[in-house]
């Protein structure tokens, strides 16, 4: 099948490409960047030198239609809406990374994202990219909204409670998430500048972060509550993961043997690995797997969950090409099942 990368040149583009060398049933055919169009590919992404032979384009989607049979939107938020729109009208299937399809209020989106969304339509037509929760839809879906790297973290965990009605919505959820500052994307800021980052730690954005609203929609449908959620996000000093924290009330006290036994809804998952000890970055990295791990507070009340993701793999696009390969009917697991890069 043949494959184009809008947005080719940032680390979620990047890493797309990476992934997409091994996959046995696609062919890269397209790649575009509108600050380096004309440009060898390899001069921006140097690693995949001997990979692909390919140049750099503006993005023309009546252009590339006549090149792609899918695409994978690698932009940034406010600014894929309309590319995706166009590709859909040209019967392209597409997997877009960016928030612009994530939310199905059109009154929310325009709150958290500052402006008015133009195709509100789209937004209810187009499925939450978390194949562990809608996978069906996904298997007949034109249009995916790959989830936030911070949600994936924190919703896979908490899923099989929710779906089990354990939640205590009475009371609040805490979530507790440290990204590596390739989350911030490629564009250098003062934040993720190395003498800003390295050796220190630092939450941002406390209360306020954009994917909180994803989250809460997503608790919602899922479990039917409404929890108060309390999300902070941090900064660590390292290139790629997110481990998160999630305390997490429960309505009824519970053992730990009871909750070991509700992540047996995962047995059969891929890319879901449930160890006895607390995650840790180190085991994930490079790979598309999300380690779980189970602990219970004293009172047998509140649940503490810590997952490690690979922000720029199961937070985007290792989960991206995992959605294409449902909507396609493959196997799930092509050109995703690596093992992680250790040490």
């Amino acid at each position: 099948m043949k494959v184009g990368i809008i947005g080719a040149t940032g680390y979620t583009g990047g890493e797309l490409l990476r992934l997409l060398v091994q996959h046995p049933k696609v062919e890269v055919t397209c790649v575009t960047s509108e600050q380096s169009a004309g440009e060898s590919l390899i001069t921006r992404q140097p690693f995949l030198n001997k990979h692909y032979d390919l140049v750099l384009e503006t993005l023309d989607p009546e252009k590339i239609k006549k090149k792609v049979d899918f695409v994978f939107v690698a932009l940034s938020h406010t600014t894929a809406m309309k590319p995706v729109y166009q590709f859909l009208k040209n019967k392209i299937k597409v997997v877009d990374l960016s928030a612009d399809y994530r939310l199905k209020s059109k009154t929310i989106y325009q709150r958290w994202y500052g402006i008015k969304h133009l195709y509100p339509t789209l937004l209810r037509k187009s499925v939450y990219g978390l194949p562990e929760l809608y996978r069906k839809k996904i298997s007949t879906a034109h249009l995916i909204a790959n989830p936030g790297c911070f949600p994936t973290g924190a919703l896979l965990p908490m899923i099989p409670f929710l779906q089990k009605g354990l939640v205590d919505e009475t009371r609040e959820m805490i979530i507790d998430a440290k990204s590596g500052a390739s989350g911030a994307g490629r564009t250098p800021g003062i934040r993720t500048h190395f003498p800003e980052a390295n050796e220190g730690m630092m939450a941002y954005n406390i209360g306020t972060h954009r994917h909180l609203p994803e989250i809460n929609q997503e608790i919602i449908k899922t479990g039917k509550i409404k929890i108060k959620t309390i999300f902070t996000p941090y900064l660590l000093p390292i290139n790629r993961g997110i481990l998160t924290t999630i305390y997490l009330p429960l309505n009824k006290k519970q053992s730990i043997k009871q909750l070991q036994s509700i992540f047996g809804v995962y047995k059969d998952e891929p890319f879901i690995r449930i160890i006895a000890d607390a995650p840790n970055l180190s085991q994930i990295k490079g790979t598309n797997y999300c380690d779980i791990g189970l602990f219970l507070a004293p009172s047998g009340r509140t649940a503490i969950l810590i997952s490690a993701i690979d922000n720029l793999v199961k937070g985007a696009a290792g989960q991206a090409i995992q959605n294409m390969n449902i909507m396609m009917r493959w196997e799930e697991t092509l050109g995703l099942s690596n093992p992680g890069l250790f040490p």
